[in-house]
């Protein structure tokens, strides 16, 4: 072991052993060509029923969280909207899972699994929610826990709500190594699941997913015991994948066909995530279009061969909404219903009162989530620490927004929009995207089901737009 190549070009070159030796998976078995695999198979391979990951979430104080109707925010809604319209507002509100976020939910799967294959301990790589959700499984199921977080940019300035995630995992108990923004992460992240032995407890394995569609099940069922019907649209906050793709599956669970599922991502345009000028010049670290996008129009750049979050495969809209507008509807979820969540959980509301401005007042739509808040986590240390680095922060028009340069808060609530993204041309990056992973020419029918189906399209637009790239 100690002439082991841990060169970055080594380690990567061993990735798919790593990964088949920290999760327990042979992802080979499921593939089909470069592109394609069998992703129900991959799902079922878990061996958990819904059942299943209710029963292990409730062992480690998981899951059957309240499902509230924001009454005096809905009112504050119709009274700008036209008349008949303005939906109800539900929220789903997971900041009461252990560990204060709905990745509670993702981790009680995930550490179950490694604790029964008996592995000694989990490692996640995360900036900081998900980290704080293992740790705090970890502990209940006796296990070790390495949290690898990106906190600081090449000053060694750390982002406060970072810091705080951070603090969040060692106060459960784990073991935090943290490191400057850019392409360490993931080989560090391989090289300890090497080191240790350790489960890999990647937001993108099946099992993660899994745990993510007790939540759409609970929201679909309380929705339908206390209103007599599924919710008309249900809003989810939209990074990786993982939180849209369980959602859905669970809402499909709850036989919730009809539901619109809706992702909403702050809108970060122009600013790269692994710059290290941009690190702190973003005030959400997650729930953003530097994770959304990318994952939406290629799922497989994940740690994991084949990631398990696949969102286009169940997104019905994407809206995206500005930095300033999650700041003030924080600000108003605490004034009006008297709960103070983080903003970034706060992400989806802000995309439900703009959508609920368009519905009838007998639809009903679900802020599928909250996360805890406090300290760095705070949406004014957030904005405090913009100041700080040069954002000018001020009152007036959204859209006005410059993401990294003006934070721009709102001053009524009728100014709160947002914008819808196209989802069209996502699917066409991921056709792109997937090219190059695998030659047009070598593309067969099972390529070109498997991409429909991970589109939410027909065979017949994958093969038009095969014979568009093939004409360009």
């Amino acid at each position: 072991m100690s002439n082991r190549d841990n060169s970055y070009a080594a380690v990567m070159a061993r990735k798919n052993e790593i990964m088949k030796m920290s999760t327990g998976l042979d992802y080979e078995v499921y593939a089909h060509s470069p592109i394609a695999f069998d992703y129900e198979r991959m799902m079922d391979d878990t061996g958990y029923t819904m059942e299943d990951v209710v029963r292990i979430q409730h062992e480690t104080k998981v899951g059957d969280t309240p499902l509230f109707e924001l009454h005096n925010l809905t009112k504050a809604v119709r009274k700008i909207s036209e008349p008949g319209k303005g939906a109800r507002i539900l929220l789903k509100d997971e900041a009461a899972n252990a560990s204060g976020s709905f990745k509670a939910r993702r981790a009680a799967v995930s550490v179950f699994e490694a604790a029964t294959k008996g592995y000694k301990g989990v490692i996640a790589a995360t900036s900081g929610n998900y980290g704080a959700a293992v740790a705090s499984q970890a502990v209940q199921r006796g296990l070790k826990c390495i949290v690898i977080q990106e906190v600081y940019d090449s000053r060694g300035v750390g982002q406060p709500e970072i810091v705080e995630k951070g603090r969040k995992c060692e106060a459960y108990g784990a073991e935090v190594i943290k490191l400057t923004v850019g392409p360490e992460l993931f080989y560090i992240h391989l090289l300890t699941l090497e080191e240790t032995g350790f489960f890999n407890s990647s937001l993108y394995t099946p099992f993660a997913v899994k745990g993510v569609e007790s939540l759409g099940w609970e929201i679909g069922n309380q929705v339908k015991d206390r209103y007599g019907k599924a919710p008309e649209a249900v809003i989810i906050t939209h990074a990786g994948g993982g939180n849209l793709t369980g959602t859905a599956r669970g809402l499909l669970a709850a036989g919730c066909e009809d539901t619109r599922v809706v992702a909403c991502s702050v809108d970060l345009s122009g600013l790269h995530m692994a710059s290290d000028h941009d690190f702190n010049r973003k005030s959400f670290t997650t729930g953003h279009t530097g994770f959304g996008v990318p994952f939406a129009t290629w799922p497989d750049r994940a740690d994991v061969p084949r990631n398990a979050a696949r969102s286009l495969r169940y997104m019905d809209e994407y809206h995206l909404v500005t930095q300033g507008e999650v700041f003030y509807i924080t600000e108003l979820l605490t004034k009006l219903e008297g709960i103070e969540r983080g903003p970034a959980g706060n992400t989806s509301l802000t995309a439900a009162v703009a959508l609920a401005r368009q519905m009838d007042e007998e639809e009903i739509i679900v802020v599928q989530e909250t996360e805890y808040t406090g300290a760095g986590k705070h949406h004014n240390s957030q904005l405090s620490f913009a100041r700080e680095n040069g954002i000018e922060i001020r009152r007036g028009d959204p859209k006005d927004n410059i993401p990294g340069k003006t934070i721009v808060i709102p001053e009524r609530l009728d100014q709160v929009w947002g914008r819808a993204q196209d989802i069209e041309n996502l699917r066409k990056s991921y056709l792109r995207n997937a090219a190059r992973t695998h030659p047009l020419s070598d593309w067969d029918e099972g390529d070109v089901s498997f991409l429909a189906k991970d589109l939410k399209t027909e065979q017949d637009w994958i093969r038009q737009q095969m014979e568009q790239m093939n004409g360009e």
